[in-house]
């Protein structure tokens, strides 16, 4: 259903969010309009000036406004460690976890040649030469655990064997708080894999 071209326009941007149908896009472009329009402007100065301003940093790849991301400005983070990730949104993860000291890589996909997606358009063709350079002792390598983000991790792994870093892959299995009768097999087969002794 047509309502008008300007709000039409409207639904069509908001469609282009992650997880946003049609009904959607259109509850929230009306509820905008009509009971929110000091937020609505503010969201779209905001969207305009970070489509405009940010970019990928030049050492990790993430997303930044400044050519170094703070991460990688940080003296204190460990540029021995680094952590190979598939999308800016796996570091905002990994940081609220607290559990990492080290510098990231951002990998903006996984490889997938049905989607013209090879190791060139990932940075995996420059990654040998930043593992070196960095000094990096080991490597990460925290993919997702799909079909691709295995073959992925597989194939970095077997770009960087030469570098003389020491690799790893993140574990998988059964998560926190959670119970075995309610596992999917695949993650209980991960959980199994990746056991480890109890001391």
């Amino acid at each position: 259903m047509r309502i008008s071209p300007l709000i039409d326009r409207l639904v069509e941007a908001l469609q282009t969010l992650p997880g946003v149908g049609p009904k959607t896009a259109v509850r929230t472009a009306l509820h905008l309009l009509q009971h929110n329009r000091p937020g609505a402007r503010a969201l779209a100065a905001a969207l305009s000036e970070a489509a405009d301003r940010v970019m990928r940093c030049r050492s990790c790849r993430t997303l930044s406004e400044t050519e170094l991301c703070a991460i990688c400005a940080n003296p204190k983070r460990d540029p021995k460690l680094l952590c190979i990730v598939e999308s800016p949104s796996d570091i905002v993860a990994i940081e609220q976890s607290g559990a990492f000291g080290g510098r990231y890589f951002v990998l903006h996909g996984r490889l997938s040649p049905l989607d013209g997606v090879g190791p060139e358009e990932l940075g995996i063709v420059d990654l040998a030469e930043r593992v070196t350079g960095q000094g990096a002792e080991e490597v990460i390598l925290a993919t997702n655990p799909t079909v691709e983000g295995e073959a992925t991790a597989h194939y970095i792994a077997e770009a960087l064997r030469g570098t003389g870093a020491s690799l790893s892959r993140i574990a998988h299995g059964v998560p926190v708080g959670g119970e075995l009768e309610y596992t999917d097999g695949g993650t209980i087969v991960h959980a199994l894999q990746g056991r480890r002794v109890v001391s």
